[in-house]
């Protein structure tokens, strides 16, 4: 096979090799579905109570949810390149959301190896990386807007031109731009990557859904009364303690949860809509579906709210797969993935080479149902920002058994909790005696992940000369 130029410019290497690998005749079609600040079991299919979402369901009854999925960093822009790129956010520089870092143009993220290799791609949605709202490499189709963008009249950028949507509601908007794009007739498979506004506060529905939920009320996990007894200083300092008024806060709880369901309704019907028209023009078998949240998000648990911790309520998110050529409809997985497998994953499945740079691993042995070597543990990381200095540096790690906390930089107390034994993490063991061993191996544990994912150096760096020095190492 010939090598092509793109542009008038010579193929990479690394796009050299994944042109070759790619086999035309078995490559399915891709569409990601991303929804913003949406926790591990806000919808149905997850254990929700009383949660509305019937075609997000359709993704886990026609494939498999993954019990135990991650982000190896709970806060909007960092882990959103993290799905792109499947790299730690010590390695992409994507480290706040204030800041509005660009994800480096040079990163090959796996939307921009799929169009090298031939397919049609187009993001919708939310990007919020870098400032404005212009078209990013790696699509051929680009509908977006600035930041965090507006639930109501936005102002939406299509390939490079400005369009006000008055009266018009931004998840509508989104997906009808998806239906729109997806009726394209096309030779090629296509990669729709759409990334929500969804449901990020203040949260707001559409006008058709604001009465949904009425009367419902919301199951709060043990960690809801936390009394926070043995945790560190930062969260005593920040966290809103349930105690003196806990009738007012539960209902105050309740409320943003039904909102929060309420402003998901929308996703979930644009959802159903492109299901519909995928199963009708015969493409639903040959399409890989994928939909996560971009990080959890506290509901009270802890006496806190929004994300950013390595609490089980932030770092955990929904995930969801559907290919009927391999993954076999209604199961569960149960080995922990992570944002950052996403991009091998879709590579893999496309035949795309992986980038040796990608830091995930592929989920294809687990999606075929076999029993695949696959990591006991993961490292989890935020970089502390001056707008938001409740929340300190954090670096933890998580095994199925045991999570440890530590906070570099501030003077705190770090944290172990076992989760077999205490899955909601209300008691601290770091200072107990009886497990200084557990201590000891989860300490040695983060030492070596720190070593094997190249973020000990950025981290050093980082603590002594502040992000912008880490992020030029």
């Amino acid at each position: 096979m010939k090598t092509a130029a793109v542009a008038g410019l010579a193929l990479s290497p690394v796009v050299a090799q994944a042109l070759e690998a790619v086999k035309p005749e078995a490559r399915p079609n891709f569409l990601f579905v991303l929804i913003d600040d949406l926790r591990y079991d806000l919808v149905g299919c997850t254990g929700h109570p009383y949660a509305k979402t019937p075609n997000i369901d359709r993704i886990a009854k026609n494939g498999v949810k993954f019990a135990n999925a991650f982000v190896t960093t709970s806060l909007c822009s960092p882990s959103r390149a993290s799905f792109l790129s499947g790299k730690y956010v010590h390695t992409h520089g994507v480290w706040n959301n204030v800041q509005r870092i660009e994800l480096d143009p040079a990163i090959d993220t796996w939307p921009k190896l799929l169009r090298k290799a031939g397919y049609d791609t187009a993001f919708i949605g939310k990007w919020h990386q870098g400032k404005g709202s212009y078209p990013r490499p790696g699509f051929n189709h680009w509908v977006s807007f600035d930041g965090q963008g507006v639930y109501m009249n936005p102002d939406i950028n299509i390939d490079g031109k400005m369009r006000k949507m008055d009266g018009a509601y931004i998840t509508d908007v989104l997906n009808d731009a998806a239906m729109e794009w997806l009726r394209k007739d096309r030779t090629s498979p296509f990669c729709l990557y759409l990334s929500h506004k969804a449901i990020h506060e203040p949260f707001r529905p559409a006008e058709r859904h604001k009465d949904l939920y009425i009367g419902q009320k919301a199951h709060h996990p043990p960690s809801f009364n936390d009394n926070l007894e043995g945790k560190p200083v930062w969260l005593k300092k920040t966290a809103k303690v349930v105690a003196p008024d806990k009738q007012k806060v539960l209902e105050n709880w309740e409320e943003q949860t039904r909102m929060q369901l309420r402003t998901l309704a929308a996703v979930d019907e644009g959802l159903g809509k492109i299901l519909d028209y995928l199963a009708q023009a015969g493409k639903l078998d040959d399409t890989v579906i994928a939909f996560a949240g971009d990080n959890g998000f506290y509901q009270g648990e802890h006496g806190l709210g929004d994300k950013r911790s390595a609490y089980e309520e932030s770092m955990r998110i929904p995930l969801l797969m559907s290919y009927p050529k391999m993954a076999k409809p209604g199961g569960t997985i149960k080995e922990m993935v992570l944002n950052i497998d996403v991009a091998p994953t879709m590579l893999d499945l496309a035949g795309v080479k992986i980038p040796e740079g990608m830091q995930g691993k592929s989920m294809v042995p687990l999606l075929k149902g076999k029993r695949a070597e696959w990591r006991k543990s993961f490292l989890y990381e935020y970089m502390q920002e001056k707008r938001y200095p409740q929340t300190p540096n954090t670096l933890a790690v998580r095994t199925d058994r045991w999570k440890y906390i530590r906070y570099p930089g501030a003077d705190d107390i770090e944290e172990l909790y076992d989760l077999k034994n205490d899955p909601y993490e209300l008691k601290n063991l770091a200072s107990d005696p009886a497990h200084s061993s557990a201590l000891a191996e989860m300490k040695k544990e983060m030492d070596k992940l720190m070593v094997e994912t190249g973020g000990k150096g950025w981290w050093d760096k980082y603590l002594t000369d502040g992000a912008a020095s880490a992020a030029t190492q």
